[in-house]
């Protein structure tokens, strides 16, 4: 079995991303991650913080949106389809129904590979659909992207 985040056998071209330290805990560089997946989350973690972004966690998607709310992210990487109670797309929405999150960028990653899906996410409002298992590489450009 493939694991969920793995490396490419060649290195990582994308620069470390070094920000402004002042602008630590004003949330300028924080990203929120969705997931049940408490391993994925923390491998997500790591590489996160090896490019100097920080990270705050949700296992599920009625805690995914009252820690958005909360702690205010800059962008949101989000699990569809394994989220006790609700799913990802009930986040996707419920995140329109608040000014302060409707602008946020979702990255959807999910082992739900079908075009349907796909469709659906751009149309619930998510920037970028990542499917896993995912290369840091892929994952790492995709916040670069979206984080500017």
């Amino acid at each position: 079995m493939l694991p969920l985040i793995y490396d490419e056998p060649y290195i990582d071209p994308c620069p470390p991303v070094r920000l402004n330290p002042n602008l630590k805990g004003t949330g300028s560089n924080k990203i929120l991650v969705i997931d049940d997946d408490r391993i994925l989350c923390r491998g997500i973690e790591a590489r996160l913080r090896f490019y100097s972004y920080n990270t705050c966690f949700a296992y599920d998607a009625s805690s995914g949106l009252s820690t958005a709310l909360a702690e205010m992210p800059n962008l949101v990487i989000l699990d569809l389809g394994l989220l006790p109670g609700y799913d990802g797309y009930w986040v996707m929405e419920s995140f329109k129904q608040f000014p302060s999150l409707a602008d946020v960028p979702v990255i959807v990653l999910t082992a739900l590979s079908a075009f349907t899906h796909q469709m659906r996410c751009r149309d619930a409002g998510a920037q970028r659909f990542l499917e896993k298992p995912v290369t840091n590489l892929r994952l790492m450009t995709s916040v670069r992207e979206l984080m500017g």
